[in-house]
């Protein structure tokens, strides 16, 4: 039975909240619950701004009020040496408004670009994959906010349309909120010539978190990478794709839709299955290798798998830094 916290966790829960703030409000909350009934608990004295204290430490900034509660002594951080500089960068092309359950006889780009996982589901979700991506995006930012930490977001689509520099404060947080919020799906994907200009803007190494289906051109988005790792960036790439693009679960006469140029396509998907699976493994396949020999993070996520499975992505990456 699933506690309280979990459902909160849920794409499809989180949908139905108001706005934006609301949700990711929702989805850090019932985050940090799980945190605490989990063996993860050891994470949440990174929601303090303190650090544990160090012998040469100046006595003058010791938490009394802590040791007094807890036994343990801390030290009384301030911004500048808490701060870590993360930018959320979004892409908000057309295929990422892509849902499963919306057309169940439109299916979205190339096919072999598309993923699928180990196990195949014929799940289909409500959440399309820019809702996804923004609704994560503004979990994280509300997480760093709690920890002190500067974010900041970038969103494109064939080119930058919106970019935030890094802050840890209130009003930066609520134009990333409000920014991601206005977000419309437009344009086509120009993916590695958009993480190629985020990184020339970078001038303070930090950590680039990345949010979308990777529809582009695949050595061109690996080299963009690199090229955030070449500047010394720590790297999380999530990859968020729908259920139907994973698992490719059509046994009927399909008409295929490219969101992004309107060409269709009617085929037989069972005829190509054997094809599709093939390339889409190799597809895959590349992006971990690489990801992995450039020490970048990398996580595949489905529209329908709950937050925390990212979040964690990023507190890990994060007690790594520290």
């Amino acid at each position: 039975m699933q506690t309280d916290y979990r459902k909160y966790l849920e794409p499809s829960v989180i949908s139905r909240l108001a706005n934006l703030e609301l949700k990711a409000k929702f989805v850090v909350e019932g985050f940090i619950a799980g945190l605490h009934k989990s063996p993860y608990h050891g994470f949440s004295v990174e929601f303090a701004e303190h650090r544990q204290y160090m012998p040469g430490d100046d006595l003058k900034y010791l938490d009394w009020k802590v040791l007094g509660r807890t036994d343990r002594y801390y030290i009384k951080q301030f911004e500048e040496e808490t701060n870590l500089k993360s930018y959320l960068i979004v892409d908000a092309s057309k295929s990422m408004s892509f849902r499963s359950s919306e057309s169940p006889l439109t299916a979205v780009s190339s096919l072999k670009k598309l993923f699928k996982k180990k196990e195949l589901s014929s799940a289909k979700s409500n959440v399309s994959k820019l809702e996804y991506a923004t609704y994560l995006a503004a979990s994280l930012s509300v997480l760093m906010h709690f920890q002190k930490d500067a974010a900041g977001l970038t969103v494109y689509d064939e080119e930058i349309k919106t970019f935030i520099p890094p802050k840890a404060t209130s009003q930066n947080l609520k134009l990333i909120l409000e920014s991601l919020a206005n977000i419309k799906p437009s344009g086509k994907t120009n993916t590695a010539s958009s993480l190629n200009s985020v990184a020339e803007r970078i001038k303070r190494r930090g950590l680039v978190i990345i949010f979308g289906d990777l529809f582009d051109e695949q050595q061109s988005v690996i080299n963009a990478l690199k090229h955030f790792r070449y500047k010394r960036n720590e790297v999380i790439v999530f990859q968020i794709l729908d259920p139907i693009e994973m698992s490719f679960a059509i046994d009927s006469p399909t008409i295929f839709k490219d969101l992004e140029t309107n060409k269709e396509m009617l085929s037989q998907p069972i005829s190509i299955m054997n094809s599709y699976r093939e390339a889409v493994k190799e597809f895959i396949d590349k992006y971990k290798k690489e990801c992995l020999s450039n020490n970048i993070d990398y996580a595949l996520l489905s529209t329908d798998t709950p937050f925390d499975i990212a979040l964690l992505e990023y507190l890990n990456k994060r007690k790594r830094l520290n």
